[in-house]
């Protein structure tokens, strides 16, 4: 009998470490690269370790649907809020507990029953060329459809999510009639079918393919930081410009994250969200990313100082989400590919 007992403890000191040691599963649309060196240091500061799954949004949120109850996932992490709608929509998300740094936040970059909360920001304005185009020659977005830029513009399909709530956005603002002419006279003046990335569109203005494109800064500091002289000569001849800046702002998203409803490890999985959202993550968004921090105060990277201050819109991300169907609809009808 003492045997079998001494037997059981040895098993179970064995067992422990892995029984009780403290985990989170990350479901990531994010590209590895962009997040695990945060993860590394929450893990080194928490002893709680992440692991990491990465895939595209639209499979990963896929897969927690098909998962369900039975799913190992405790966090949804991915770039533009559509999506993180979509998973509270199909419901795959659950409140987040309220904490300090959570509601620090502000309140337009965050569910408003907490399913999800935004951890950078992605803005998105006019990119032209520095060389053919005249700085303030574009003032709005609006001016995007006036007769002068026919041929001249370059952008992603209408299937890209980043799009589609650029004009979901819009449908907030200023209406789904004054929407769908914008967009329908917008299409007309396309320099080519939209095709490739953000990254395609800023080499396609280098190139002299088309003289303005939309794009996500994100992509353009990425590129004026590359070690490939290359891809730092082409963003050189792109100059940013920011958009309705007396009315109401650029267009901005973010990458965000959401606890899914089954979240195993929910209590742990908020630590991870509180870590990402601390001062010192922040600043590595920043400076590291080159993604604008969600929390104010925060010092940007000199390549998006270089980029110049600008005033963003103040939509409801919420929003970008509800009208997503009613923008692809616009966009499909006005031919946009």
């Amino acid at each position: 009998m003492k045997k079998i007992i001494t037997s059981i403890f040895v098993i179970a000191s064995f067992l422990s470490p892995f029984v009780m040691a403290e985990q989170i599963n990350l479901y990531s649309a994010r590209k590895e690269a962009l997040i695990k060196p945060l993860l590394d240091k929450f893990t080194a500061e928490t002893g709680i370790s992440v692991n990491l799954v990465t895939g595209n949004a639209d499979n990963l949120i896929t897969r927690l649907a098909n998962e369900g109850k039975y799913s190992p996932a405790d966090l949804l992490l991915t770039t533009d809020v559509g999506r993180l709608y979509r998973a509270k929509q199909q419901g795959l998300t659950q409140a987040i507990n309220t904490t300090q740094a959570t509601a620090s936040v502000p309140s337009n970059f965050r569910d408003s029953q907490g399913h999800w909360i935004g951890l950078s920001l992605r803005a998105r304005p006019i990119m032209v060329s520095a060389d053919r185009v005249d700085s303030n020659a574009i003032t709005r977005l609006e001016d995007l459809v006036k007769p002068e830029w026919k041929g001249r513009i370059c952008i992603r399909s209408s299937s890209n999510i980043y799009n589609q709530s650029m004009v979901a956005s819009m449908i907030s603002q200023i209406g789904e009639v004054n929407t769908q002419e914008w967009v329908k006279q917008f299409v007309k003046n396309f320099a080519r079918p939209p095709q490739g990335g953000d990254r395609d569109q800023i080499k396609a203005v280098a190139a002299g393919q088309c003289d303005v494109a939309i794009a996500n800064t994100y992509y353009l500091a990425g590129m004026l930081t590359s070690k490939d002289e290359t891809t730092v000569s082409q963003a050189q001849k792109v100059n940013v410009i920011w958009p309705n800046q007396d009315s109401r702002g650029a267009h901005v998203n973010i990458s965000g994250v959401a606890l899914t409803k089954y979240a195993p490890n929910a209590e742990v999985a908020s630590q991870l969200i509180d870590f990402l959202l601390n001062e010192k993550s922040q600043q590595w968004y920043a400076t590291t990313n080159h993604e604008y921090p969600v929390l104010p105060d925060i010092a940007w990277s000199d390549v998006l100082k270089k980029f110049g201050t600008f005033k963003m819109e103040q939509v409801p991300l919420t929003e970008l989400g509800v009208y997503n169907a009613d923008a692809v609809k616009i966009m499909d009808r006005a031919g946009w590919k």
